[in-house]
């Protein structure tokens, strides 16, 4: 039994395909013993969020649960596989560090995903498809996050425009969470915006976008609002926050647009990021006193700070997960083991309690207590050493050294001249 992670991920798949294998938080438990009930598959945990869908399980090999994951979401594996990865049992100790540690992340560093890991191992549990190994998996799995939280700055500093904006929003509003943010546009870079604000929990986001089936499909992932693009100068005062990158030719937001808003208001401070070349925010609002708005060169100058105190971050997460991959792989190894170990222990006792027992009634006739316990040591010791006796005997040809070497460093037996 092998430890595998099968999935596909914002690496590997674009949106399309990622929804088609995406797990719905209902329907994991069903999912879960479906899958531990699929060819040997043994143990199971899923792990699924908007960027991502792994299966960590203990299976033989891993054809099984790449057939049964097409099979449950009623896809054709052929669409899914080039999309696929499937990483045997030291690339999956390794992966699921990275993964918890953010390190695999769309945001390099984002700390939602140990959480998002969390609850994995909880709906497994629950279900009853952890065992042993996945246990232990995930035990050292949380233990290396910490570590690696800890121990380097690996979410200490921004290095992208998404988490910029957040940062550079928290210079204004000492809490996002109390915030309303506005999301104006629906694609790659907005949803990465959207995804560091929602790790700050704001009191409410929305999305406008000029397609309302892209924006309803950002906002369901990220259980935020929609509202038509049209309605933006209506309701841009209800905003605290406001993020646009779109492809329009001309300015969304206006300098008129955002003078009304400032003054309903009543000049409570406006944060606006403006990511989108051409601009989707006339520059001259900058001029405005309760308004605060960001270029992406203003945002290209917080991630260039924070890029190379994280990149030797990243170097030391590196180090510390590819060691604590090597000590699970230990464990793992001495696993192997364990049941010769047992079965030792549990011969020798067999014979240990046959003697002792001997003693005892030889004891109880009145015998010689001396010639008892001699009796009792030559005896233990005759029957511990048959075995290892026979098979030394039994050896043939040049194969006799070999097993007389094997013997010797066995019994940590001093070298014979």
């Amino acid at each position: 039994m092998q430890l595998y992670a099968l999935g596909l991920n914002h690496h590997t798949a674009p949106l399309a395909i990622r929804e088609r294998v995406a797990f719905q938080p209902e329907r994991l438990g069903q999912a879960l013993h479906d899958l531990t009930h699929a060819d040997s598959v043994r143990e199971a945990a899923i792990l699924s969020t908007c960027n991502r869908t792994e299966l960590y399980f203990a299976a033989e090999q891993p054809q099984h649960a790449a057939d049964w994951l097409a099979r449950f979401h009623q896809v054709s594996l052929n669409d899914v596989s080039p999309y696929l990865y499937a990483y045997p049992q030291r690339d999956a100790v390794r992966h699921v560090f990275r993964v918890a540690s953010g390190l695999d992340s769309m945001v390099i560093g984002e700390p939602q995903i140990l959480g998002q890991v969390k609850d994995a191992v909880r709906h497994a549990e629950e279900a009853g498809t952890m065992g042993t190994l996945l246990h232990k998996l995930f035990q050292n799995t949380f233990a290396v996050a910490k570590e690696v939280r800890s121990t380097t700055a690996i979410g200490a500093n921004t290095v992208s425009m998404a988490a910029a904006a957040v940062h550079l929003t928290e210079r204004i509003f000492e809490r996002v969470a109390d915030q309303h943010v506005l999301f104006i546009g629906a694609g790659e870079m907005i949803e990465l915006c959207a995804a560091h604000f929602a790790g700050a929990q704001p009191k409410s986001m929305t999305v406008a976008n000029r397609t309302a089936e892209r924006a309803e499909a950002l906002a369901a992932r990220f259980g935020a609002q929609t509202m038509r693009i049209d309605q933006i100068g209506d309701m841009l005062p209800r905003f605290d926050v406001v993020v646009s990158c779109t492809a329009a030719p001309l300015p969304i937001v206006g300098l008129g647009m955002a003078e009304r808003a400032v003054k309903a208001r009543r000049h409570r401070p406006m944060v606006m990021v403006d990511l989108a070349v051409p601009r989707d925010i006339e520059p001259e609002i900058a001029g405005l006193d309760d308004v605060f708005l960001y270029t992406v060169d203003d945002l290209a100058q917080v991630v260039e700070a924070g890029m190379e105190s994280r990149q030797q971050a990243v170097i030391e997460a590196e180090q510390i997960i590819d060691t604590r991959v090597e000590g699970f792989l230990h464990w793992m190894a001495g696993r192997v083991t364990v049941p010769a170990i047992r079965a030792l222990r549990d011969h020798a006792e067999t014979l240990r309690q046959a003697e002792l027992e001997r003693a005892m009634r030889l004891l109880a006739k009145g015998e010689d207590p001396h010639k008892v316990l001699e009796a009792l040591s030559h005896g233990l010791t005759n029957k511990l050493m048959h075995g290892p006796t026979r098979y030394l005997n039994q050896a043939e040809g040049e194969h006799k050294a070999e097993v007389g070497q094997f013997v010797q460093q066995l019994f940590n037996l001093p070298r014979q001249g």
